[in-house]
């Protein structure tokens, strides 16, 4: 699985009116609506749903909302760099910047979690958070984001 076939160039932002969570996923929800043909609000309901399990911020900067959508046929992703950081409950404490929302079919078990390990992967790497931190334009986000790195993999 690669990044390029969850990920369109159309899903890839940079925000700078986002100031909370929730602003954010509605944010996420606009931007998504346009790229799986939903409602945005069923977007952020299911975003707030799956948030209210315990936050989706896994540290460094870093979260990765998710939820499962009736009416998906394959996951489907949208990717946020946020000019300014926002607190997000994260399990370091640090405020988010970069943020990855997956979506993924109401049967999806399996696809979705090899996205959700294919995305937390990428985004652990420093290097390519401080590459995607520094390149405030979403043609050169999303360059770095679907770059094969098939060749580094053990």
């Amino acid at each position: 699985m690669q990044l390029s076939s969850i990920l369109k160039p159309e899903a890839v932002r940079v925000l700078s009116a986002a100031s909370s969570k929730k602003r954010l996923f509605q944010e996420i929800g606009e931007i998504a609506s346009s790229v799986v043909s939903l409602n945005p609000q069923t977007i952020v309901d299911a975003l707030l749903e799956r948030e209210s399990l315990g936050p989706t911020g896994v540290g460094h900067g870093v979260a990765l909302p998710h939820a499962h959508l009736s009416g998906l046929d394959v996951v489907k992703g949208v990717f946020v760099l946020l000019e300014k950081p926002i607190e997000f409950g994260s399990v370091d404490r640090q405020p988010v910047d970069l943020a990855f929302a997956l979506f993924a079919p109401e049967e999806a078990g399996v696809e979705h979690l090899k996205a959700l390990a294919l995305v937390s992967r990428t985004l652990k790497e420093s290097t390519i958070c401080a590459k995607l931190r520094a390149n405030p334009d979403p043609v050169k986000l999303y360059a770095i984001l679907t770059e094969d790195r098939s060749v580094q993999a053990a």
